[in-house]
Formats: C-alpha cells, structure tokens, sequence
C-alpha cells in the first residue's frame, strides 16, 4: 500500500455479484456461491495484513428470503458447512467472530452453528469479522426504536435524554465502530438496506469487479483508495 499510515480502521463489504459470475462462466448460481466463500477467506487474510481491526460482509440479507426456496437452502448448506470447516482457521489467524442480524427465522441447525463459531473464536484478538446474516438496517432501527420506547414506557429513560448514541448502543453493533470505507463489488452503486445508520461518514467504493473475483490484490486496490480520500465529516 501507498500511505499505510491511512488504513481504515473497518472495512464493510456488500459482496456482490456471485450469480452474475455464474452465468458468464456458464456456471450454476450455487457455484458463484461457492467460489465468493474463497474471496470470504481472501478478505479475511487482506484485513489482517493491512491492519483493518473489523471486517464486515454482508452476507444474507432480510430481501434474500424472497429468492427461490432451492438457492436459499443451497446458501444455509453452504453457510453451514463454510462455518464447520472454517473455525480452526480462524482461530489460529486470532480472528473473532461475530454475527449481527435476527436468529428467529433460521433453523436451529443453522443457530446452532452461528452460536458454536460466534462461541470457538470470542478470544480472537487480530480481527473482528462480522457476518451481517438475515440482516435489514431499517428492521435494525425500527428494533432499536421499539426497544427505547420500552425503557421510556418503563421510566428507565426520559425522552429528553434520548440522543444519536442511545440509538447507535441500541443497535446490533453497539460495540463495534461505525464503518469507515464500505465496497460493493459488481458495480452497483447503492446501500441496499446496509448499515444506514452506520453509514452516515463512511467514504465509498463501488469497484465493477464481480466478488468471486475480489481476491487480495482487489482488496489492496481498494485499500489504496481510500488511502487517497480525505474525510472532512462534513467540516472543510
């Protein structure tokens, strides 16, 4: 990298584009899934040799649901056996893992497993990754919302005392800082219901490349343009 001195502190990814890949290589969707698993692993080792302390992708998103019944039991499959062989790795690599999103509409199979890697890796100190899984930022704050209405309901808050950080601590990442760079891979240029809260400051990359491409000198590029951003936060 350039300026190694300006490395965001978190890296949010939107991996986009599996099915897309699939279809110009002839390919199955599910075979697009199964090679972005390896950019998953490329993404991981990339943060941790730049110096990027959270790394999170969004993985399954709320509007994933609507896709049909065989792609989305080929993803949780997927996910599942990802999760099995994965774990050691992680934790020899010190990264932690942690899973952000609603739980109650997943087989307990698949809860079983978000607990049991969430559980083997908490002692990683090199890397936070967070797996946004069965996850919607507008479903993110309307929970936050509903579950300050129930503290003031309760007069354990008063409404004036409500401010930006009791809704930021009131949302799945309340301990994890805002992102600083979020990429969206394939060349869409948009949030798709992504960390809008979490977003406000966060500079953007919208690179064409597809994520089964997204290898470690892709994540370096993008490393390097952020490196030539200037964050103002709005000030001049």
């Amino acid at each position: 990298m350039g300026n190694s001195k300006q490395v965001p502190t978190h890296v949010a990814i939107i991996m986009d584009g599996n099915g897309r890949w699939a279809k110009a290589q002839g390919k199955e969707r599910y075979e697009g899934h199964i090679e972005g698993v390896d950019s998953v692993r490329e993404a991981i080792k990339a943060a941790r040799r730049n110096g990027v302390r959270y790394l999170t992708l969004y993985a399954f998103s709320t509007e994933n649901w609507g896709r049909p019944a065989e792609e989305v039991n080929a993803l949780m499959e997927l996910f599942c056996k990802s999760v099995i062989a994965e774990t050691d790795e992680l934790k020899a690599q010190g990264v932690r893992v942690v899973i952000i999103g609603r739980r109650d509409r997943f087989s307990e199979r698949v809860c079983s497993h978000l607990e049991q890697i969430e559980s083997a890796t908490a002692e990683g100190k090199e890397l936070t990754f967070v797996l946004a899984f069965d996850y919607s930022s507008r479903d993110e704050i309307t929970t936050a919302v509903k579950s300050i209405a129930r503290r003031v309901a309760a007069g354990e808050l008063k409404v004036e005392d409500i401010c930006e950080q009791t809704i930021s601590q009131s949302l799945y990442t309340a301990a994890i800082p805002d992102p600083d760079f979020i990429i969206r891979t394939s060349g869409e240029c948009r949030l798709s219901n992504f960390l809008l809260w979490q977003a406000s400051y966060a500079e953007m990359y919208f690179p064409q490349v597809m994520w089964p491409d997204f290898k470690q000198n892709e994540f370096d590029k993008a490393l390097e343009v952020y490196a030539g951003r200037e964050r103002r936060y709005g000030k001049l």
